[in-house]
């Protein structure tokens, strides 16, 4: 090697090395050079064990999933070219899988984590092209549930011999100090209209005294640059007056819809005990209801995320949350049905819940495990027709029991002929058959919710609205039995189901 004029031979400079510090002993260590050269090109593929977790989503991806409707909204051929939707799902299944939801944590670790940089091909998708991916294709990633599902039943690891209903409290993206009770709602909507009443009525003032001042100072509103603001202060205002008049109409709306929903199933009861059909009937009752309907004072609407609503989670704090339901099949733990509700009550979701399961796996399971929060005279009664429809054995926890429902501690002989549905219920859970099968239940659901929240991150969902809080929920869901089916049975189950 010749120095810079090409004069003399030198020999070539080596790395700065740091000071190597002497050992107690003359001690060999293994070679160790941080700037050592790749004597061949680097291998994203040879960093990953074979067996890992990342391997097995590219492998879903590419080989098992459809999201030819997420290819179908391609439909402009001009711009620049978006980044390879296979990419951007291979990050978002493998984050939510892994609890890395958020689009700048996945932007970082598209640098940082080499599972993340394989899955990538090495590319770096900034967070906003990751954000409005999830954003333009959210139904579509939420339908991966069903197909998370289809495939774990194609490995045989859905038997619905015995699934567990439960539910959870999510928190929604949304502050609980955002929502403001009808109460108060009337009273500012009422003060904010006066407050704009006498903006308005000042801004005329002040324009006709420009007018008749000096026309060049007309848009200045005012004599001397006073009052300058006060369009944009208006304009604050009317802003603020359209949020709290949404706020104000989405509580009556929603009180209406409750009363409604009252008093049509008062009326279908009253016709089931005279024995007669009137669909007009119900229906007249249920518009009459919505008419009278009044909201309570302190029925809250939140302007972060109106869809979302304050309960109580299980630590037996308010939160700002929704209210996330899920089926579990108790062979591999699997998600059978998942869904949210803006209702803080459970009882709710039991019909419309195990419906959905057996819609989505094809098969109705022999027994059903629900705990006392699902307890009530409907579904007490949807039980029991269920039970003769499809021939599923519902074990329902009944709660506290009145004075007059007492029943025996281990119930003997024939029931009680007079004996109501509830007391019908906490006798079966008595029964030795009733505490073995309703002891199952903590193992089965409990679990599942654990393993999404420590696991997946899930405590908190990240998009707002009941719609995109449903498909965020499936898609966690989704995520899990994916988990599921690389634990049950790795990237070979794939070849297995595809066959």
């Amino acid at each position: 090697m010749r120095d810079q004029e090409g004069l003399f031979e030198v020999e070539p400079a080596e790395g700065k090395q740091p000071p190597r510090r002497a050992a107690a002993v003359d001690k060999t260590f293994r070679a160790f050079d941080p700037h050592q050269i790749l004597l061949l090109p680097p291998s994203l593929d040879a960093w990953l064990p074979e067996d890992h977790l990342a391997r097995f989503v590219a492998d879903l991806v590419d080989e098992v999933l459809d999201y030819s409707p997420i290819l179908a909204e391609y439909t402009e051929k001009r711009g620049f070219p978006p980044y390879d939707p296979r990419l951007m799902l291979r990050l978002l299944i493998y984050g939510y899988t892994t609890g890395v939801r958020s689009s700048r944590a996945i932007e970082r670790r598209c640098v940082d984590d080499v599972a993340f940089r394989f899955l990538a091909a090495d590319q770096a998708p900034d967070f906003r092209s990751i954000a409005r991916f999830r954003r333009r294709h959210l139904d579509t990633l939420g339908s991966l549930f069903l197909q998370s599902l289809h495939l774990a039943q194609k490995l045989g690891m859905v038997k619905m011999g015995r699934v567990a209903l439960d539910g959870t409290k999510l928190e929604a993206n949304a502050s609980k100090h955002k929502a403001m009770s009808y109460g108060r709602l009337v009273d500012k909507e009422e003060r904010i209209e006066a407050e704009i009443a006498e903006l308005e009525a000042k801004a005329a003032a002040l324009l006709a005294d420009a007018e008749a001042t000096d026309a060049a100072e007309d848009q200045a509103f005012g004599v001397g640059g006073k009052e300058t603001d006060l369009p944009a202060e208006l304009g604050r205002r009317e802003k603020r007056l359209a949020r709290l008049q949404a706020a104000r109409a989405q509580i009556e709306a929603e009180a209406a819809a409750k009363a409604r929903r009252h008093a049509q199933e008062k009326e279908r009861r009253r016709q089931d005990r005279t024995g007669t059909s009137d669909d007009q009937a119900v229906t007249d009752a249920g518009d009459k209801a919505a008419a009278k309907a009044r909201p309570k004072p302190k029925a809250q609407a939140n302007f972060t995320d109106p869809g979302s609503r304050i309960m109580k989670n299980s630590d037996g704090a308010y939160i700002q949350a929704y209210n996330a339901q899920a089926v579990v099949d108790e062979a591999h733990q699997v998600i059978t049905a998942a869904d949210v509700t803006t209702n803080a009550s459970d009882a709710l979701n039991y019909t419309s819940m195990l419906d959905q399961s057996a819609v989505n796996t094809g098969a109705h399971p022999k027994q059903a495990l629900v705990d006392a929060g699902y307890c009530s005279e409907a579904n007490l009664e949807a039980a029991k027709e269920r039970q003769l429809a499809c021939g599923t054995d519902t074990f329902m926890a009944t709660g506290r029991l009145g004075h007059d429902e007492q029943v025996p501690p281990a119930p003997r002989g024939r029931i009680p002929k007079d004996a109501t549905l509830k007391e019908r219920m906490a006798r079966k859970l008595r029964t030795k058959p009733g505490r073995a099968a309703y002891r199952r239940r903590k193992a089965i659901v409990e679990p599942v919710f654990g393993q999404i929240v420590t696991c997946q991150n899930g405590r908190q969902l990240l998009l707002r609205g009941e719609d995109s809080a449903r498909s965020e929920w499936q898609l966690l869901a989704a995520c899990h039995n994916f988990r599921k089916i690389f634990r049950h049975a790795g990237s070979a189950g794939l070849t297995t189901a595809i066959a």
